[in-house]
């Protein structure tokens, strides 16, 4: 495999929500202030999606006190904690730019009738695990015998054990003693 490939098949998120144009979706995205951060929510409707593998994005446009407002997020971006659909548009075009002239509910996509929200999601890669290397065995003459690591020395933890001294008694002499109790109590 190339380097390249290789250093952004290691950036790939494992699974990605299946996101499509036109729909209405909420994105959980970390932001840093100062040394802290938080996470804030940003809900919009899907306007375009392009680019490939690393490089894949997708635009969420929302309207916020009259005024249109367009974030660009990274598909596979640690900062994209998590997108969540809210509502399933309908879409006749892969970018919607002709919702920026439009206003309130006319800047709305329709819905599509008789769609689920649900949270599918696309497995980019896949958790196999590697079969283990058999080691071909070397000429004796020319191997040299590697230095030992030094050894290292393991701690078993010391495990007091705890008695319970509970008395056993019958139940009647627990119930004559209470009896007497309250007797005396009542005087």
């Amino acid at each position: 495999m190339d380097i390249i490939k290789s250093i952004e098949h290691e950036q790939l998120k494992e699974k990605v929500p299946v996101l499509d144009v036109g729909n209405t979706v909420r994105v959980h995205a970390k932001i840093k202030e100062g040394n802290r951060e938080r996470i804030q929510v940003f809900e919009g409707i899907i306007i375009k999606k392009q680019g490939g593998g690393v490089n894949e994005t997708f635009t969420v446009r929302k309207i916020s006190y009259g005024v249109g407002v367009e974030k660009t997020f990274l598909l596979h971006s640690p900062m994209v904690e998590k997108v969540e659909v809210v509502r399933v548009g309908k879409a006749r075009r892969a970018k919607l730019y002709y919702l920026r002239d439009r206003i309130g509910k006319a800047a709305r996509t329709k819905e599509k009738i008789g769609a689920r929200i649900e949270t599918k999601e696309r497995v980019i890669k896949e958790n196999f695990e590697e079969a283990p290397v058999e080691e071909v065995a070397e000429p004796v003459e020319a191997t040299v015998a590697p230095e030992e690591a030094p050894a290292v020395e393991i701690e078993t933890p010391v495990v007091q054990e705890t008695v319970d001294t509970v008395k056993e008694e019958a139940v009647e002499d627990v119930k004559n003693e209470t009896a007497k109790k309250d007797k005396k109590e009542d005087k």
